[in-house]
């Protein structure tokens, strides 16, 4: 990849910037619109973290530097016009920063098929909490309290797993398997495992 050859090829504004629309490799949601220049996609594609170019401080910011949240790219692409950019990340955390996973928040008219994945958002939404606490918070407690706490509770749930098998009860089960699945990925933000790090080992197997 000659990324000077590439640098050719788009078009840039008279501003020297170019738009680039953001979307998470697992769940398709666009999360962001952002612009580039020459200097932030040269960086971005040598570091493969994004980096974008702030019109307000006329300056390159590299996205989660502060907060955490960076963004670690797959894929990028240029359109058939080539004046904008198309990147694909895996999302640490949440691209907004109001705390939201995706800026684009404000609903107008929501597709009838669009499907979120829950379980890549409720984690960043954990991983979120645990950088940025809300007072009050029961995912900050448990974060606060530590490691012993977090598998006690991932204890209890399996136990209400279990229960609620013996019941017969869907419904039930339902519950705590939910209850379950929150508590594992409380322990997985605490300890640093992602989704994409369970999706290998679940492929790899899958392999075997």
């Amino acid at each position: 990849m000659n990324i000077d050859n590439i640098l050719e090829e788009i078009r840039f504004d008279e501003r020297g910037l170019v738009p680039a629309v953001v979307q998470d490799a697992d769940t398709k949601k666009v999360l962001m619109l952002a612009y580039m220049n020459k200097e932030s996609i040269k960086k971005t594609l040598k570091e493969r973290e994004a980096c974008y170019y702030s019109r307000s401080r006329k300056e390159l910011w590299k996205k989660g530097e502060t907060s955490g949240n960076i963004q670690k790219v797959k894929g990028f692409y240029y359109d058939c016009d080539k004046d904008s950019i198309l990147i694909i990340v895996e999302q640490i955390g949440v691209a907004c920063h109001t705390g939201e996973i995706s800026c684009f928040f404000n609903e107008v008219l929501k597709a009838e098929n669009e499907e979120a994945d829950v379980l890549k958002d409720l984690y960043n939404l954990l991983g979120e909490r645990k950088e940025n606490p809300i007072e009050g918070s029961y995912t900050n407690y448990l974060f606060e309290k530590g490691l012993d706490k977090i598998l006690k509770k991932v204890g209890e749930e399996t136990s209400e797993v279990i229960i609620g098998a013996k019941n017969k009860s869907k419904r039930e089960l339902v519950y705590e398997i939910s209850d379950l699945v929150y508590h594992v990925l409380v322990l997985m933000v605490n300890e640093n495992i992602n989704i994409e790090d369970i999706k290998k080992e679940l492929k790899g197997r899958r392999k075997k």
